[in-house]
């Protein structure tokens, strides 16, 4: 079974930034396999890129306020790839990180997680103001909903066959000597 950490990330004190750390807060542990781990990581990134750093996981699923197409309150699901970290980097600020912040910053510690989604909902408002605004709070109990149902499908998820066996040889069966006795006890 997959190791997987659902990370909910933004600032509760600058209104939809709250959204992450809000979706994270409603989810029910129980509802998720026991090889999930669903965190409130808030505005605190580099504590994150560093959990992230020990290996402990094989996916991570972060949820966070970004800009995406669509009306305040859309959500989506992003597959984030594996870049390479720019060369120079913005310094690291400890209440601000965004998600691939998160990510540059691991990789510059010599990191990295194996498959990272990311959860976004388009924000209305970035001020400081408590609470999230209508069409963004509309759109939490989906978004519950969503990443509950994605952590279990990554939890689940099998890593995905080489397109060619000759790449890995582990993949053709008769490479397999246990195979072979199971073949010849026939």
């Amino acid at each position: 079974m997959n190791r997987v950490l659902v990370a909910g990330i933004g600032n509760v004190f600058l209104g939809d930034d709250g959204f992450g750390v809000e979706v994270v807060r409603r989810m029910d542990p129980m509802a998720v396999p026991a090889s999930v781990r669903v965190a409130d990581y808030g505005i605190r990134g580099v504590h994150l890129a560093y959990e992230l750093l020990g290996g402990a996981y094989d996916t991570l699923i972060m949820v966070d306020a970004v800009e995406i197409d669509g009306p305040p309150g859309t959500v989506a699901v992003l597959e984030i790839d594996d870049e390479p970290v720019p060369e120079t980097s913005p310094p690291v600020n400890g209440h601000g990180m965004h998600p691939q912040a998160v990510l540059d910053l691991l990789a510059r510690l010599g990191g990295r997680v194996p498959r990272v989604l990311l959860v976004g909902c388009r924000p209305q408002t970035i001020d400081e103001v408590m609470g999230l605004s209508e069409p963004v709070a509309a759109a939490v109990e989906g978004a519950v909903a969503a990443v509950t149902a994605l952590a279990c499908d990554e939890a689940h998820r099998r890593a995905d066959p080489p397109a060619d066996p000759e790449a890995d040889p582990a993949a053709d069966p008769a490479a397999d000597p246990a195979a072979d006795r199971e073949r010849a006890d026939a």
